[in-house]
């Protein structure tokens, strides 16, 4: 099992000292010395003031942050949570995953999901009712500029001719693209384009308001015979498909109450389901609290597995 968190950057307003190029280093630094394999950010460039005071949250660039987070690691993945790729020209995304996998040895894993915010669309001027099929020529578009010189793309949103992108990445054959969402649609993606899924922990009225599934382990683990038939009748190797999730047994590392025997039980029945990615959840309010909580979790649950 390998553990990847979010930057806890949680609510609006935010704790500044979070969110300085030396705290983003620090939590990166401190996060591989815990055992940690990944490390990333949220992907909000123009979040409505009514969504930030319904209870969501503020976010930087996570490209920019996540070069940050490059400069001060060796080994840490850089997996955002994740790129709504409808927002961006894939051959923009293209561009900045390959500068980011480049200067990282190869560390950057692309997540992408389709979004759901409609005023953050409207914002960016793209339209929401088109943005399953924006996403769709967006992930042939990057894994074509990726893999191939003179690419030549024809789509109803892009159209480009003779194009060579270099340099490329120095993955082989490309940066591993996990895909989000918590439908059948989502993982018919997976199935299509993905080396990963990615869904989320979400009852149902949280589903409504992201414009997806219910999902929780119970039905994580029916979504996860779904996807490997979805594999076996497509003849792809389920068992090399990445599958991330979220641990809510044991409470949050961090907290008086987190209990690592719990969260440790929570991992083997996850592992069980087919997860080998888990989310970790990680308190925001301050920047000694936070790397607490990541050093607590490094010496309580990965060095149990490890």
């Amino acid at each position: 099992m390998r553990f990847t968190f979010t930057h806890p950057m949680h609510s609006h307003p935010y704790n500044p000292e979070l969110i300085t190029g030396s705290a983003v280093a620090t939590l990166a630094a401190a996060a591989e010395a815990a055992g940690f394999d990944g490390f990333g950010f949220t992907d909000h460039p123009a979040p409505s003031q009514r969504w930030l005071q319904a209870g969501g949250h503020d976010a930087v660039d996570p490209f920019v942050a996540m070069g940050y987070a490059a400069a001060r690691t060796t080994t840490l993945r850089l997996i955002p949570n994740l790129i709504v790729l409808p927002y961006r020209n894939p051959f923009i995304v293209a561009k900045a995953g390959a500068t980011l996998d480049l200067l990282s040895d190869g560390r950057f894993t692309l997540t992408v999901g389709v979004g759901y915010l409609k005023s953050e669309f409207k914002a960016l001027g793209v339209p929401f009712d088109e943005r399953a099929q924006l996403f769709e020529e967006a992930l042939e578009v990057i894994r074509g500029i990726w893999t191939t010189d003179d690419f030549t793309y024809q789509g109803r949103y892009f159209d480009a001719k003779g194009i060579t992108a270099h340099p490329r990445p120095v993955s082989d054959p490309h940066p591993p693209i996990w895909i989000g969402g918590n439908t059948a649609a989502a993982r018919a993606r997976v199935t299509a384009h993905g080396d990963g899924w990615c869904p989320f922990a979400a009852p149902a009225a949280l589903a409504q308001t992201a414009r997806t599934a219910p999902m929780d382990a119970e039905r994580l683990a029916a979504a996860v015979d779904d996807l490997r038939r979805r594999f076996d009748e497509a003849g792809r190797d389920f068992a090399a498909l990445d599958i991330a999730f979220t641990n809510d047994e044991g409470g949050t590392p961090g907290c008086d109450d987190f209990n690592p025997d719990a969260y440790l039980a929570g991992v083997e029945k996850l592992a069980a389901i087919g997860v080998n990615w888990i989310q970790v959840g990680l308190p925001g309010d301050s920047l000694a609290h936070t790397l607490e909580a990541i050093d607590q979790f490094g010496r309580t649950v990965i060095s149990a597995l490890r």
